[in-house]
């Protein structure tokens, strides 16, 4: 099911920037919950998940317009196409669709997984490579009792045009945000691998192979979903407080803003009440110099 508004609670959708601007507001709602802002390549509008649905949201202002995709109810992992005209979404029956920034039928492009004991498989996008051939997700197994039993969380490649996956980890560590730097030469994702406690993820990259997995922060916070703007020189990540466990909403948390891969000396440039939803797709503007994120005040 979409997610919902508390009661008294807003979303708000701003833009950052990276040379010391104030934050831009873009749109205030106290009807629906958006997520996880992508931004077109022509800069004019940012992609956000609500109400299991795709809308476009001009970022110089007015009301979101839904995309009619021919798809199952949505959840907020979203990516662009490099092409720009096409969108690879994660839909609630566990499947990557690609579709049609415009709208339409969509395109099914994973199969059906089941083990033999009847355990669901889903997929959770958040990356392509950059020349649009090959996806970057997150499969889930849920237990046999669903959400609330045991499960697996590893990284795979899909292939955009076969649908062919290849596991790249298998149940070392828990994993998510997996993403492909600029060049494609590594993977960035949030892992557990290096935990010094339950939960308390962090930022590493790998290669596409699954080899050469290396810690980039090491800190006391639980640090999730790094994204890189297009030219491979600034990043953003979103941090949780210590002790935290998973991607929850409804916390104080930070975005933090890495330049010129120094990861160990990233710096916090907005401080806001959120967490899932807030940066859960990769939101850098083309142009590399400002990134839309959420915030959920009550």
């Amino acid at each position: 099911m979409a997610r919902t508004l508390a009661p008294g609670q807003q979303t708000e959708i701003t833009i950052g920037f990276t040379d010391g601007r104030p934050p831009e507001l873009v749109h205030r709602s106290s009807e629906v919950l958006l997520e996880a802002p992508n931004w077109t390549v022509d800069g004019e509008a940012l992609i956000v998940n609500g109400d299991g649905v795709l809308w476009r949201l001009p970022v110089a202002g007015g009301e979101p317009v839904r995309i009619a995709l021919d798809v199952p109810e949505l959840n907020n992992d979203h990516v662009l196409h490099p092409d720009g005209e096409q969108v690879v979404v994660s839909a609630n029956d566990g499947h990557l669709y690609l579709g049609s920034l415009s709208g339409g039928a969509a395109r099914r492009i994973t199969d059906d997984h089941r083990t033999d004991h009847g355990r669901r498989f889903f997929h959770f996008l958040h990356g392509i490579s950059p020349d649009g051939r090959t996806l970057a997700s997150i499969g889930l197994e849920l237990g046999a009792d669903g959400w609330t039993g045991a499960r697996t969380a590893d990284v795979y490649l899909v292939d955009v045009a076969t649908g062919a996956e290849t596991r790249l980890t298998h149940g070392e560590a828990l994993t998510d945000g997996c993403e492909f730097s600029p060049d494609g030469e590594w993977i960035y994702l949030n892992t557990e691998a290096f935990a010094r406690r339950p939960g308390h993820a962090q930022i590493a990259r790998m290669r596409p192979d699954g080899s050469g997995l290396e810690q980039l922060t090491d800190d006391d916070r639980v640090n999730w979903f790094p994204h890189w703007e297009p030219s491979g020189r600034l990043a953003t990540f979103i941090s949780f407080p210590t002790g935290t466990e998973g991607h929850p909403a409804d916390l104080p948390v930070e975005l933090k803003l890495v330049r010129d891969h120094d990861w160990a000396g990233a710096e916090t440039v907005v401080s806001l009440f959120g967490g899932q939803g807030t940066i859960n797709v990769n939101s850098w503007a083309p142009t590399g110099d400002r990134f839309g994120y959420v915030a959920y005040p009550v």
